[in-house]
């Protein structure tokens, strides 16, 4: 592949045309189509990309709806070249433009570090605290334009969990903008404006809320029955009804309250399609947290998992692979999947027709595909 090349010589500038990339696909209906827009896949680190099996080369060989971006993606030298060089060959290759997503919520979570040569970004909760929306907007148009320059067209920000909880990850992490509704949904508004001038798609998290916990969905099992309050609600509200929300993504937390089987929010159709679709009146597109978190592996097969999501109203996938290598998911392995719980009947065609229509028409609104 020309792409090995490009890396190991560091960094030509490849051109491409989306919408020539786009009419690649003669059969843009079929089933296998669909189902593979709706995952989005980690790559392996900027060493191990260059290697034969490399999962790169399923953006060749399939139509992934996306690719999401690590730390473990930056060369140590030259870090905004090469990142630009590989953003621009995975466009190049990809069946259809692809979503690439990286996580800069800014502060103790972003990618994009200033050991690399990039801009110093500020924590949520130091933004909340200094409570000067302007400041919001300078820094997240910040990085609205740096991912701009890169490529990159997801931003899996802003956090608008409430800081209820301020011992657990969310709040340790200092990403949330603070324990008052109104505040959090100000500072979440200006980062998104500042996102929508470059056409960047941002997604809330993590839905329904994360700001109780008293556990970290990334380890075990999260259970936020008694904690959790109808306020946390509140950001995603009042985001929807100004039509500010590109994507929101689901955590794995457990609420009993809401569903009494206990499901994890990312496989709970009362979460999804109650809560979310039906009380909040939202039509966008539902992002899953990574699918490889402990509170989701530790208690669910992949097969389970799965199924339980798609059939529960997520719309993306997402599997970060920053596992072992033994323990990376194939995305050849999900479609095959999900491929068979539709022939079998234990996934809704529907529901992949649904998804692959809600992420077409936010590719098409944000650029992405003509």
């Amino acid at each position: 592949m020309k792409f090995f090349k490009i890396l190991t010589l560091n960094l030509i500038i490849l051109s491409y045309s989306n919408a020539e990339g786009y009419e690649k696909t003669a059969q843009y209906d079929s089933l296998k189509i669909k189902i593979s827009q709706m995952l989005i896949f980690g790559i392996q680190d900027a060493q191990k990309v260059l290697e034969e099996d490399s999962l790169l080369e399923a953006y060749e060989n399939m139509h992934l709806g996306g690719i999401i971006l690590f730390e473990k993606n930056l060369a140590k030298k030259r870090s905004k070249n090469q990142l630009k060089a590989l953003v621009d060959e995975i466009q190049r290759i990809s069946k259809i433009p692809s979503f690439v997503a990286i996580d800069e919520e800014g502060g103790n979570v972003t990618r994009l570090k200033t050991q690399y040569g990039f801009h110093e970004t500020k924590t949520a909760k130091y933004l909340g605290n200094r409570n000067n929306l302007d400041s919001t907007f300078y820094y997240a148009k910040l990085t609205s334009d740096l991912l701009k320059e890169l490529g990159i067209n997801v931003n899996l920000a802003p956090t608008v969990d409430l800081e209820i909880n301020d011992e657990n990850f969310i709040s340790r992490a200092e990403r949330s903008y603070g324990r008052d509704s109104d505040r959090v949904f100000f500072h979440a508004r200006n980062f998104i404006r500042a996102h929508e001038e470059n056409d960047i798609i941002t997604v809330l998290k993590h839905f329904p809320g994360h700001g109780s916990s008293s556990t970290d969905t990334h380890k075990e099992f999260t259970d936020i029955s008694d904690t959790w309050l109808v306020e946390e609600l509140y950001p995603y509200h009042k985001l929807i009804i100004e039509d500010k929300v590109s994507g929101i993504m689901t955590s794995h937390v457990v609420n009993k309250k809401i569903d009494d089987k206990m499901l994890p929010a990312t496989l709970s159709d009362k979460m999804i399609q109650k809560l979310l679709r039906e009380f909040l009146d939202y039509e966008g597109v539902v992002f899953s947290d990574d699918m490889q978190m402990g509170a989701i592996t530790k208690y669910y097969g992949l097969e389970e998992a799965v199924t339980l999501s798609i059939n529960a109203g997520v719309d993306v996938l997402l599997f970060s692979n920053n596992q072992l290598y033994k323990d990376q998911v194939r995305p050849e392995k999900v479609i095959s999947i999900i491929e068979e719980g539709v022939r079998d009947g234990d996934i809704s065609l529907l529901r992949i027709n649904e998804s692959f229509r809600r992420i077409q028409n936010l590719k098409k609104q944000k650029g992405i595909i003509n």
